[in-house]
């Protein structure tokens, strides 16, 4: 679950005693004309998880540009123990056919044998030199967005367009450290504290949201972005999951007009929709943080039915 590197610089300038730090994504490689690694189709596979909101932005990219022909996709189990991130054939889950590796972990020391850093998704690994070029997610949508375009089936979608780059990235970092990353920092909170500071953040930056949201469209220009994209993959997790678990539970997202109808938007489109997975969503965080839900019980609810509804996004053109 990666950050991007001025995001979490920010987080870690000044922590209170039980502030949540996430760290900085240790494979920054990048892809491009010319260099070490070259786009080509069939080269690079993606490591994922259906459960990982930062892994989740990596597979709709993949999924809008038109790549699932040329970027192959591995999925892990939705269950993160003691051994990390593994593969299995439950539900939703795949083997490893590159490199036959049962966990995670093993792409990351072959990749680096003396790696010390935390085993995370997404993974960009290139079968050609048998390495990670890449777990940065920020990092890996821009690349999947512009580099891969001679193999693409969709290269004229741009979801971060020049033009924009400099509004995407404002507002990418404001909803990084306040919304994506802040419904961690509530529900990782080491003390009250610093939950009831993560608390406040995230929610004054709902409400913000909710005001930019209830006059435009999308979050940057006339165009869906890479920003909504990033903010999707929070806000769809949001009801299910953090709104319990995390104790993000001032209000749901169905609460706020401008957020769920923006919300519906996003999440109709089908080519989206089918990157969705409550299921792996939902049983990864409560089964799998034990030091939050100890019985690793997993709750019914709540019904996401919401999310089919109607939605008159389009009038705020």
């Amino acid at each position: 679950m990666s950050t991007t590197a001025s995001a979490a610089v920010k987080i870690m300038d000044f922590p209170l005693k039980g502030e949540f730090m996430r760290k900085v994504s240790s494979f920054r490689n990048a892809i491009a004309k010319g260099g070490p690694f070259p786009p080509e189709a069939n080269r690079y596979h993606l490591y994922v998880s259906l459960a990982c909101p930062w892994a989740h932005r990596t597979i709709i990219v993949r999924k809008l540009k038109g790549l699932e022909h040329a970027i192959g996709l591995s999925v892990v189990d939705y269950f993160l123990g003691g051994e990390g991130w593994h593969f299995s054939e439950r539900q939703g889950a795949t083997l490893d056919p590159i490199n036959n590796y049962t966990h995670l972990k093993q792409l990351y020391y072959k990749a680096n044998p003396q790696f010390e850093g935390r085993f995370t998704v997404p993974v960009l690994w290139d079968k050609q030199t048998s390495t990670i070029v890449n777990n940065e997610s920020s990092e890996i949508i821009r690349m999947l967005n512009s580099e891969f375009n001679d193999v693409a089936k969709n290269p004229s979608l741009d979801l971060a367009p020049k033009e924009l780059l400099a509004e995407i990235d404002e507002i990418n970092t404001f909803v990084y450290d306040n919304v994506n990353n802040g419904v961690y920092k509530c529900g990782f909170a080491g003390d009250q504290e610093a939950y009831n500071v993560a608390f406040e953040k995230l929610f004054s930056a709902l409400e913000k949201l909710e005001e930019r949201l209830s006059k435009s469209r999308w979050l940057v220009g006339k165009q869906m972005t890479e920003a909504d994209i990033r903010l999707f993959t929070t806000l769809v997790r949001f009801d299910p999951v953090y709104f319990g678990h995390f104790k993000t539970n001032k209000r749901m997202i169905k609460d706020y007009p401008a957020l769920s109808n923006y919300l519906r938007e996003i999440y109709q489109n089908e080519q989206i929709k089918s990157t969705v997975d409550f299921h792996h969503i939902k049983h990864h965080y409560y089964e799998s943080h034990r030091s939050i839900n100890p019985t690793g019980i997993v709750p019914e609810g709540p019904e996401m039915d919401y999310l089919n509804l109607p939605h008159n996004r389009a009038s705020l053109n």
